[in-house]
């Protein structure tokens, strides 16, 4: 238990692909170190709010989904500037990659 509080963690934008429809969607995560498992969790479960994603999930199934980190924020930021900083950044990556929020 004291080795998970003393953890790094690490805030940053993770997509999620879709690989037989192409469908991708960005978010941002304070703890990129637990966001996945959080996703396939509420997926599995049926209860991620996100009907596209979960529609896709029911569709094609857990092994067609791709999770990728793709861009990691500076940890020295405070709470306040790392909220902006995820949402400007995931705006741009939703941009470059043509992807839904989430």
């Amino acid at each position: 238990m004291l080795a998970y509080k003393e953890r790094k963690v690490a805030a940053g934008i993770y997509c999620l692909t879709c690989q037989p429809s192409g469908q991708r969607w960005v978010g941002g995560a304070p703890d990129l170190g637990t966001i996945k498992n959080r996703l396939w969790f509420s997926l599995r479960q049926g209860s991620e709010p996100h009907r596209e994603l979960q529609a896709a999930w029911r569709e094609h199934g857990m092994e067609n989904f791709a999770f990728e980190i793709v861009e990691q924020l500076d940890d020295k930021s405070p709470a306040f500037d790392r909220d902006l900083a995820l949402k400007e950044r995931s705006a741009h990556w939703r941009a470059k990659l043509s992807a839904e929020p989430i």
